[in-house]
């Protein structure tokens, strides 16, 4: 049983709370993106204490055929995917099985991205530091899709910050960002919902939402 004291009580709260292990970017030109849905609320309570400019980073993970909750690999934004070997190996996954997944989740990234851009304008991240925010991280495919797509659109810095992980995603993605900041990375770490009481779905208008409050707060408008 997880302890009360180690979970966060929403996503709000464990950004509030990841705010003080990035304390040493505050003042500096960052741009905060949270991965849609989850970790929008969380990249929120960051890019507002941090004063920073919010956006997100549209990534959507590639499920095992028949099993969709073990993650194969990860889609992102202008095409970029990782592949997860090790996995593909052990499913018996097949060249045309993954490519079919692949398209069918790079349709989803295309829809998801048109729905946030059409209300809130891409940020550019041309030599910026940027901050990839996510709730929680078991196996870092996702995360380690942003890392790329970040890059691809000039990122000159990446921070990848997350409320808890597995251990050994977090070591695994200091190969792809230039810091990983994570609180808490328990042994046991079972599922990311775990390290929340509350940890119910995010949803597409809730992100818009959250990202045009925080435009409106930067730019002192309603």
């Amino acid at each position: 049983m997880v302890e009360e004291v180690e979970r966060y009580a929403d996503r709000r709260d464990a950004g509030r709370r990841l705010v003080s292990a990035l304390a040493h970017l505050r003042g500096a030109e960052v741009t905060v993106l949270g991965l849609p849905c989850g970790g929008v609320p969380v990249a929120y309570e960051v890019a507002a204490a941090l004063r920073a400019p919010l956006d997100v980073i549209v990534v959507r993970k590639l499920g095992v055929p028949g099993h969709a909750e073990l993650a194969m690999g990860a889609v992102g934004e202008d095409g970029v995917h990782v592949a997860d070997e090790p996995v593909l190996w052990q499913a018996h996954v097949t060249e045309p099985e993954f490519r079919a997944v692949l398209a069918r989740e790079q349709a989803a990234v295309v829809r998801r991205g048109r729905r946030y851009r059409d209300t809130v304008p891409r940020l550019d991240l041309t030599g910026r530091t940027t901050v990839i925010i996510d709730d929680g991280m078991a196996t870092g495919s996702t995360a380690r899709v942003a890392c790329a797509v970040a890059r691809a659109h000039g990122a000159a810095r990446i921070v990848l910050a997350v409320p808890v992980a597995a251990p050994e995603a977090a070591t695994w993605l200091e190969r792809d960002a230039d810091e990983v900041v994570c609180p808490l990375c328990p042994t046991e770490f079972g599922a990311v919902g775990r390290w929340y009481r509350d940890f119910r779905p995010t949803s597409d208008d809730e992100v818009v939402d959250l990202l045009s409050r925080s435009r409106a707060d930067r730019l002192g408008g309603p």
